[in-house]
C-alpha cells in the first residue's frame, strides 16, 4: 500500500469492497463530520435500523469516551465508528451479552490491529486497547429496548490510526499513541475498518453460539490488566487498590485488596500502577 492510499478520505465503496463480513457493514453510513458516530447510531437504532449498520465518520464534533470523558477526534487521521447489533436472547442470557459486549469489542479491535499492522496490541480492563502503556484506542457501547423483542447494543470504537505523535494535545501526548506513530508507517483505514468487522461479528457469533469459555481464555490472554497492582476508582466509592488476578464469567475484573479481602468490579476507571 503506498503512503498517499492511507490517506485518502474513507469512502463507502472502498470499504464495502474490503468487507468479507455477513452482516456487520452491509448497511453502512460514511460521514465527514457528525458529533458523536454513536449518538447518530443509538438514534438509528430507535428508528429501527437493522442488525449490523454501520456509522463512521471523518471527523466528531463531540465525541464522546467511556465514564463521559470527550474523545480527541480530529478529521482525517483516525477511525470513529458505532456499529449496531441487535440480539435477540431470552433475559437470563441478556445480561451476561450486554456485560461482555464491551470486552468482545476491544477484543476483535486488538485482534484485527495486529492482523493488518504486525503490531502487538492489549486490552486494558474492560475495553482500552493499548500499545505498550500508550492508549491506542477504546470503546464504549450503550444499549437499549432491553424489554422488546429486539434489544440493542451500539458498540463504538476510537482508534487512533494516523495521527502523529507531536499532533496530540499537550495532555495526551505521555498517554497516547497511534498505530502509525508505533509501526513508523501509515495504514488504510477502510481495510482496517473492515477487519475489526469481520473480528466483531466472528466473535460474537462464537459468544453466542455458546463459546463463551473460548472468547473468556482469548480475553484473559490479550488483557494486560491481570497480574498487575492496579487502582480501582468508582463512582461514590474510595478508591481500591490490590492486584488484579482474573476476568470472571461475567466480565466482572477480580481483585486482591492489599488487606487480602476481595472484589468483583463491574464498572469503574482501572489505573495501571507502574
Amino acid at each position: 500500500m503506498s503512503a498517499s492510499s492511507a490517506f485518502h478520505a474513507l469512502d463507502a465503496k472502498a470499504i464495502q469492497r474490503a468487507l468479507t463480513t455477513t452482516t456487520l457493514g452491509r448497511t453502512l453510513h460514511v460521514l465527514d463530520i457528525t458529533a458523536s458516530t454513536n449518538t447518530l447510531a443509538v438514534r438509528m437504532a430507535q428508528e429501527d435500523a437493522p442488525h449490523g449498520t454501520v456509522v463512521v465518520a471523518e471527523s466528531q464534533s463531540a465525541g464522546r469516551g467511556r465514564l463521559g470523558r470527550h474523545w480527541y477526534s480530529p478529521p482525517g487521521k483516525n477511525l470513529y465508528c458505532s456499529v449496531l447489533l441487535r440480539t435477540p436472547l431470552p433475559r437470563e442470557r441478556l445480561a451476561r451479552w450486554l456485560s461482555w459486549t464491551p470486552l468482545i469489542a476491544a477484543l476483535a479491535a486488538a485482534r484485527a490491529i495486529s492482523t493488518v499492522t504486525g503490531l502487538s496490541p492489549s486490552v486494558k480492563w474492560p475495553n482500552d486497547i493499548l500499545i505498550g502503556q500508550r492508549k491506542v484506542g477504546g470503546v464504549l457501547c450503550e444499549s437499549g429496548d432491553l424489554g422488546s423483542a429486539a434489544p440493542y447494543v451500539v458498540v463504538g470504537m476510537g482508534l487512533n490510526v494516523n495521527i502523529q505523535a507531536g499532533e496530540f494535545p499537550e495532555e495526551l501526548r505521555e498517554i497516547a499513541t497511534s498505530l502509525s506513530a508505533e509501526a513508523q508507517r501509515p495504514f488504510n483505514r477502510a481495510v482496517l475498518l473492515a477487519a475489526i468487522l469481520s473480528d466483531l461479528e466472528a466473535r460474537c457469533d462464537a459468544f453466542l453460539a455458546g463459546h463463551e469459555a473460548d472468547i473468556h481464555r482469548e480475553y484473559v490472554v490479550r488483557c494486560a490488566t491481570v497480574g498487575r497492582q492496579v487502582r480501582v476508582e468508582r463512582a461514590g466509592a474510595d478508591p481500591v487498590t490490590g492486584r488484579a488476578t482474573s476476568i470472571g464469567a461475567d466480565g466482572s475484573l477480580k481483585i486482591v485488596r492489599d488487606d487480602g479481602s476481595h472484589l468483583d468490579v463491574h464498572a469503574g476507571d482501572i489505573i495501571h500502577v507502574r
